[in-house]
């Protein structure tokens, strides 16, 4: 492994990147994703038009296809870097699949739930935070759980826009060492330190709810 001993800061760097876009687009993506899963179940037909439509634009482009278009367009109005760019694209992309799993969990959830609670003189918006959110996130938290690691994985795009995030770094290091193979293999090694954690984490929260329940 004398790649990683001569490229570790570089690896490190990048790896460093991803973390931090990984982290700011899970904490954006869950806001989004959970305000426009709301927005599709409310009573009000606009509102869930909107919310329908955002989720629909952001499902169904692909997320080099957004990324690139804040890169090279977006950017030029405001003005941002690539790390900014694809991180913001992540956010977006990643919030509309949310948005359809929380979206399914607030439906499972009996409507007899809702109309009690509003019943006992709750407004829609403590029913929604109190007794219909955390019963819907408990039934989705298997689905939310594949969309964290994809959205690590997902993190990649940035090297496209020059993101300095870990597969960029990678694609860096093959090109001066020559040694391709290998320096993909390390890339690979970091997204599991990455990833697997989380998956386990997931699992041992899913249990833990059911054990609760």
């Amino acid at each position: 492994m004398g790649l990683l001993q001569n490229y570790f800061s570089t690896f490190l760097q990048g790896f460093g990147y991803t973390l931090l876009s990984s982290v700011v687009a899970l904490v954006g993506s869950m806001l989004l994703g959970t305000l426009f899963a709301i927005m599709q179940v409310l009573p009000t037909r606009w509102m869930q038009i909107v919310g329908n439509i955002y989720v629909q634009i952001f499902r169904n482009i692909p997320l080099l296809i957004i990324t690139l278009f804040l890169y090279l367009a977006v950017a030029k109005v405001v003005k941002m870097n690539g790390f900014t760019a694809g991180t913001i694209a992540l956010t977006l992309y990643t919030s509309a699949f949310i948005a359809e799993t929380v979206r399914a969990g607030i439906l499972s959830v009996d409507s007899g739930q809702m109309e009690g609670a509003r019943a006992n003189g709750l407004k829609f918006g403590q029913a929604m935070r109190y007794i219909v959110l955390p019963q819907a996130f408990r039934v989705a938290l298997p689905s939310l759980g594949n969309q964290f690691i994809n959205l690590v994985k997902n993190s990649s795009i940035l090297a496209f826009v020059g993101g300095l995030d870990l597969m960029y770094q990678g694609n860096m290091v093959a090109a001066n060492s020559f040694d391709t193979f290998t320096a993909y293999i390390i890339v690979g090694i970091f997204y599991l330190v990455l990833t697997l954690p989380l998956s386990y984490y997931m699992q041992y929260l899913e249990q833990h709810l059911k054990a609760k329940a």
